[in-house]
């Protein structure tokens, strides 16, 4: 006859991120993206733990008064672009890095400029799967990029200047993966001048 049954320990919740218009399921840091270009994005159809991530980072965005004017009042590709990268960011261990966001863009590049956090450089410098090797450009002053993937791959830039501006967006060929991706890279971004759009960075992430 029995005593009372030892209390089963609870799981863990499960966060849910929109991405690409509909609802992704975020487990052990791995993100699964669905593509619906039709999709209507607002404010309140984000699951509950995607605004929270975006929580007091979007407002004042394009003078807009709170989060969700900020969000509500984009363009498709933008929207897109930011749940892209909110995406990879957190998968990343990196969203807690961005402070607010101050620029979003999803066609002609993928990307967002932000505030970020004080230790945000010192982070990335300890990481051993971002490198600052070709990280530069011309007109930044540091950058890292992702090393472990061969295709659409975080880049960090940053300016200095009070306060540093920092850049993050995906590359859709790896300069430092391998020697294939770099030749991809140096053809299609370098020579070609080829930017991809948030369609094309999804399809890159869902392989």
């Amino acid at each position: 006859m029995g005593g009372a049954r030892a209390a089963r320990p609870q799981r863990k919740p499960k966060h849910s991120v929109v991405v690409c218009g509909r609802a992704a399921r975020v487990k052990l840091g791995t993100i699964r993206r669905m593509r619906d270009a039709d999709a209507v994005l607002t404010w309140n159809t984000l699951p509950s733990a995607t605004r929270e991530l975006l929580a007091g980072k979007l407002a004042g965005l394009w003078n807009a008064p709170s989060d969700a004017a900020a969000f509500d009042s984009w363009p498709l590709d933008k929207k897109q672009a930011l749940l892209l990268l909110v995406d990879r960011l957190y998968a990343k261990g990196l969203w807690n890095l961005v402070r607010r966001v101050t620029n979003v863009y999803g066609e002609g590049g993928v990307g967002l400029e932000f505030e970020a956090w004080p230790m945000v450089e010192s982070t990335l410098s300890r990481r051993r799967d971002f490198t600052r090797r070709f990280a530069n450009h011309n007109d930044t002053h540091g950058g890292f990029y992702e090393k472990n993937r061969s295709t659409a791959i975080l880049h960090f830039l940053f300016q200095e200047g009070e306060p540093r501006r920092w850049y993050v967006h995906f590359d859709l060929y790896s300069p430092v993966h391998s020697p294939g991706s770099a030749l991809r890279h140096f053809r299609h971004e370098m020579l070609g001048k080829i930017k991809p759009d948030w369609r094309t960075i999804a399809k890159q992430l869902d392989t």
